[in-house]
């Protein structure tokens, strides 16, 4: 057998997060790593690929997200025309440790009939990372050391005694502005107050960035040795999984087998093979509104606006609105988050404690502290705009070329007016094409679906009226998203 020595660098991308400390903006239905937050191109997943698109030997990506998201993984790729090598559908989270394994062992069947041993670069999407040369830097300084059969881990310089991050020993003082690789000696979870005031002042020490580099062989080696179960619960995964259009659907209950547990924790705290890597490159991994506000820019008074924002004697404080003009007076360190369906308004001191009472949110019933306004879907996407207990009234955007599935509802009837675009109507069979300000009634029980047929965007208003509104409420007869 021909000895695999032509390295491959897979870019492995964990999309799985449904963070609510960003919350009104970051929902479990819509999370903050595919929300634009700084106000460049691209959302935060996005830009986890771009700025590693250009290294040598690089390769498209794997993701992995929560089945829940699969479309909105795969828009956002297409809109930077980037077709992932896979898409894999978590039934539910479990932690990094198996959603490394289920992507090691993917890669080794993606390339086993090559003379290729891939080495995999694990990125969370929800990073903000400033400095790219240094960062792309450090990942080329960390190949070789991959190639050797080591794990290698990113360790970010502490700027403050965090008590939300790991940390990582090393047996040597890290030179930041030198970024070769020292072993590690061992790993502290999030350590308390005083722990954390003690440590930083030691050079030894860094954060845990959460961003590893290995071979796919090396990793699964020490999984096969320290998560046996996991290496076993995963490969039956993997081998019973199923095909779904652009997605592979993990297998649920071999994947729910799998211990809910991290890799730093399954393997990086008991392998002798750990090395670090000193990354200093402006990195921050944005976990409250807070640290948003550290890292964007700020205008003369502190203060960092987006959005229809007006502020007077306002100081230090940041405020976002996304749809309604917002406006403040003699504010100091505050955070304002302003989306179509809530508010937050928080001393910015204590912005850490939003998922706090989002948590409060759920146990009270408030559907606002999970979903959006704006539900996406495989065609595009629809706005509740105003609701009643029998009514309801909706914007729907279908993309060019995208249909909705030949459906039919038992329990209410809808009226579409087109305001933009053209729309092909199907009801009963029958087709007609309708312009703006023309519409349709499709009446309660009655086969019917829409359809793009242009190369421009579609937009119409949807009134829906009946005795039940859900979303459960629609019978699919066809789909093209095999639904």
């Amino acid at each position: 057998m021909k000895s695999k020595n032509i390295h491959k660098i897979i870019p492995i991308i964990l999309a799985g997060g449904t963070g609510s400390r960003l919350w009104p903006l970051s929902r479990r239905s819509f999370p903050k790593q595919f929300l634009n937050l700084l106000g460049d191109k691209f959302s935060m997943l996005q830009n986890t690929y771009k700025r590693i698109e250009n290294l040598e030997n690089i390769t498209k990506p794997i993701v992995i997200c929560n089945e829940e998201h699969r479309f909105i993984v795969g828009h956002q790729m297409k809109e930077i025309n980037i077709e992932p090598l896979e898409i894999l559908l978590e039934p539910e989270g479990r932690n990094t440790t198996p959603a490394i394994t289920i992507a090691a062992l993917k890669t080794l069947d993606i390339f086993k009939n090559t003379n290729i041993d891939p080495v995999l670069l694990i990125l969370s999407s929800d990073h903000q990372i400033q400095e790219i040369d240094n960062f792309q830097l450090a990942i080329n300084n960390s190949i070789d050391v991959a190639l050797k059969g080591n794990l290698v881990i990113f360790g970010v310089p502490p700027t403050y005694p965090a008590t939300g991050y790991g940390y990582i020993k090393s047996n040597n003082q890290l030179n930041n502005n030198d970024p070769y690789a020292i072993k590690v000696d061992h790993f502290i979870e999030k350590p308390d107050e005083a722990t954390a005031n003690s440590i930083i002042k030691d050079k030894n020490y860094s954060w845990n960035s959460g961003m590893f580099v290995f071979k796919a062989t090396s990793i699964l080696d020490e999984i096969k040795n320290y998560a046996p179960d996991i290496y076993r619960d995963c490969k039956k995964c993997l081998r019973t999984s199923k095909k779904d259009l652009d997605f592979t659907r993990l297998e649920k209950n071999s994947f729910l087998n799998c211990k809910n547990i991290s890799i730093d924790i399954a393997v990086f705290e008991k392998t002798k093979k750990a090395f670090v890597i000193p990354l200093k490159c402006g990195w921050n991994d944005i976990g409250s509104w807070e640290s948003l506000w550290n890292i964007s820019k700020k205008d003369q008074n502190g203060n960092t606006l987006n959005g229809r924002v007006l502020t007077k004697e306002t100081k230090d404080s940041l405020i976002r609105s996304e749809d309604k003009l917002v406006v403040t007076i003699g504010l100091e360190n505050v955070v304002i988050v302003e989306s179509k369906d809530a508010v937050l308004v928080a001393n910015k001191n204590s912005s850490q404690h939003v998922k706090r009472i989002v948590n409060y949110m759920k146990e009270k019933g408030f559907k606002e502290a999970q979903n959006h306004k704006i539900v996406y879907r495989p065609w595009g996407s629809f706005l509740i705009i105003e609701e009643g207990k029998t009514w309801q009234i909706k914007k729907i955007e279908v993309d060019p070329g995208a249909s909705l599935s030949l459906q039919m509802h038992f329990h209410r009837s809808e009226h579409w007016v087109v305001v933009c675009g053209s729309a092909n109507v199907e009801i009963d069979k029958i087709k007609k094409i309708v312009k703006p300000n023309e519409s349709v009634y499709i009446p309660l029980g009655v086969k019917h679906r829409l359809s793009n047929p242009t190369k421009n965007p579609l937009t119409l208003i949807e009134i829906q009226s009946g005795s039940y509104l859900g979303e459960d409420d629609i019978v699919r007869f066809e789909d093209k998203y095999a639904r």
